[in-house]
């Protein structure tokens, strides 16, 4: 068989800006998403491309008409009332948790601070066929029929066990009913050796905790992991 696009090559693109009013900072803008170079190039290479673009064009028109104007907005009220204003923040940053087998997976985080005790994240994956440009679900990793779902969770309440154990308070009290209540199968990053499963802020634990990921190795919980030819 003839394989292509075992890997991708990556660049980084930026989009960096402030935007002011009254002659003061209101909001600034930072993103970084990836670009990919692919051995065979076409359909695949622009297709995901063009996803990745659409992502970070789809932020920025959402922190240039919703958070710029309510900035602006909540400077003023500040300025009337004597308060402090502090500028609003929209981040986006890329991290690639794999990219080998004729596999790339990427998550995506994007913070926005809009003047309250702290910001908020908001984690989003992409999981990637290289030959196909077809994207991953968590069911491609199993058997086809497979009731892989139990399993994900038991090992997932395994660990958050260990780790509640280790560090009380990590979680929240009643962590083992929501690991399995905001389980969603949207949630997981590729590595070489784990299926990465992730909450959101709030999921299952407090904001101090942060996006809570679970490494699962492949074999534990009954998956495959990524290859050329598993995939076609």
């Amino acid at each position: 068989m003839n394989i292509k696009n075992t890997r991708a090559v990556i660049s980084t693109q930026k989009i960096s800006r402030s935007f002011t009013y009254d002659n003061k900072v209101m909001l600034t803008v930072d993103i970084e998403y990836p670009s990919i170079l692919l051995a065979m190039g076409g359909f695949v290479q622009t297709r995901i491309n063009l996803h990745y673009k659409n992502t970070a064009m789809q932020f920025f028109r959402y922190a240039v008409r919703t958070l710029y104007p309510n900035a602006v907005t909540q400077y003023k009220n500040a300025v009337a009332n004597g308060f402090p204003f502090f500028p609003y923040e929209a981040v986006m940053k890329y991290t690639v948790t794999m990219n080998e087998d004729c596999t790339l997976s990427t998550y995506t985080d994007q913070y926005e601070f809009t003047g309250g005790a702290h910001g908020n994240t908001v984690r989003t994956s992409d999981n990637w066929n290289l030959q196909t440009g077809r994207r991953l679900q968590m069911g491609d990793l199993f058997d086809r029929g497979a009731n892989w779902k139990p399993a994900v969770i038991r090992e997932i309440t395994r660990q958050a066990e260990k780790n509640m154990a280790e560090n009380p308070g990590i979680y929240f009290d009643d962590y083992k009913k929501l690991i399995a209540q905001t389980f969603n199968p949207q949630s997981f990053n590729l590595t070489p050796k784990y299926l990465q499963v992730y909450y959101q802020q709030y999921d299952i634990a407090p904001y101090s905790s942060g996006v809570i990921v679970f490494s699962l190795p492949y074999d534990k919980v009954g998956a495959k992991k990524p290859q050329c030819s598993r995939f076609l």
